[in-house]
């Protein structure tokens, strides 16, 4: 077995490497570049000492294609995207899958914190979640597909963090205490308006604020600074708690009411995966998780043809935010997901 492992210089992917290693594979090291600086340095360091080769792949014109700019677009239409998502689907197990085919690479292993199985019954391969309930990372991967889950190796889904950590401080990692990244890699800083300024070129002029009736209630600075389910950093006081509850691009406004407008037992998700790569016949009851950190909620979900669900949640969900990720559980076991409207 020969793997193509996926490097960003962090703690994770480090002793992912490195237990690809002592499974027996014949690895490769590689970092993406895929925006500003690099963290190949450490990658690099972490290679020689594993007996690795590695490479660094400058993949930033395309990174910007297919994650910055659907990132840009997204807010530009009242839209709050998961550039992660983005960013996986296209880059590690788009591109990066290619790049292993190139060099002759079987799989590729990744620091991702969730588990690849084959059922023994069927053939198919299951996403299940990392082990540590902390650091699961299957949302954000609800985009594999069957053939995509046949070469990829995630080898710290059975660990938790303190485990990934010791293993590195026992081989002397040189980041064996490396903090994590907490933000978006091209908004470090956390200030995504800014960037989206930057980047584009593009004003995002003042507009309405307006509530459930459409009253004109006051001015906004513009439809990429607000979210679904806001509340702070409206700008003015309106003498009661006032929540983002819709955006409206096409007419520049912002919908504001109070907390219980923005609850909802519907959700529509488009661009579905289901991982099986079967769409069930009809309705089906699992849990469904609409943001990152969610805990999941029961809901009985419809397909829509191949491509699309409906889901209506036994209890209202608060802020379901079009542009974010529904993503189905069975348990620990992924069942597939897509893009909320």
């Amino acid at each position: 077995m020969k793997a193509l492992i996926a490097m960003s210089g962090g703690v994770d992917s480090s002793v992912a490497a490195k237990l690809t290693m002592e499974a027996g594979c014949e690895c490769i090291g590689c970092t993406m570049e895929l925006f500003g600086e690099s963290a190949a340095e450490d990658a690099r360091l972490i290679a020689e000492r594993l007996g690795m080769p590695y490479y660094v792949f400058n993949l930033e014109d395309e990174f910007r294609s297919c994650v910055i700019n659907k990132f840009i677009d997204s807010y530009s239409h009242g839209v709050t995207p998961n550039p992660c998502i983005d960013c996986n689907r296209t880059m590690k197990f788009g591109m990066l899958l290619q790049k292993a085919s190139e060099l002759g690479c079987e799989y590729i292993a990744t620091g991702h914190y969730a588990r690849v199985e084959r059922d023994p019954e069927t053939g198919k391969y299951l996403l299940r979640k990392g082990l540590d309930p902390s650091k699961d990372q299957s949302y954000v991967l609800y985009t594999l597909t069957q053939q995509q889950l046949a070469h990829i190796l995630f080898p710290l889904g059975g660990l938790t963090k303190n485990q990934v950590r010791s293993l590195a401080e026992a081989d002397g990692f040189v980041n064996a205490d490396k903090p994590e990244s907490q933000d978006i890699c091209f908004v470090p800083d956390g200030d995504y308006a800014s960037v989206i300024k930057n980047y584009s070129g593009l004003t995002f002029p003042e507009g309405d604020y307006v509530d459930l009736d459409g009253n004109v209630i006051g001015t906004h600075r513009g439809i990429i600074h607000y979210t679904i389910g806001q509340h702070k950093h409206l700008g003015q006081a309106f003498g009661e708690k006032r929540y983002v509850c819709r955006i409206d691009a096409e007419n520049n406004r912002i919908v504001l009411g109070r907390n219980e407008d923005v609850f909802s037992s519907y959700a529509k998700a488009v661009d579905f995966n289901w991982i099986s790569g079967e769409v069930p016949e009809g309705e089906i009851r699992c849990r469904v998780r609409v943001r990152y950190k969610q805990k999941e909620q029961w809901a009985t979900v419809r397909p829509i043809g191949t491509d699309a669900a409906e889901m209506f949640f036994d209890e209202p969900q608060r802020a379901i935010t079009p542009g974010q990720a529904a993503v189905l559980y069975d348990e620990d076991l992924v069942l597939g997901g897509g893009t909320l409207v």
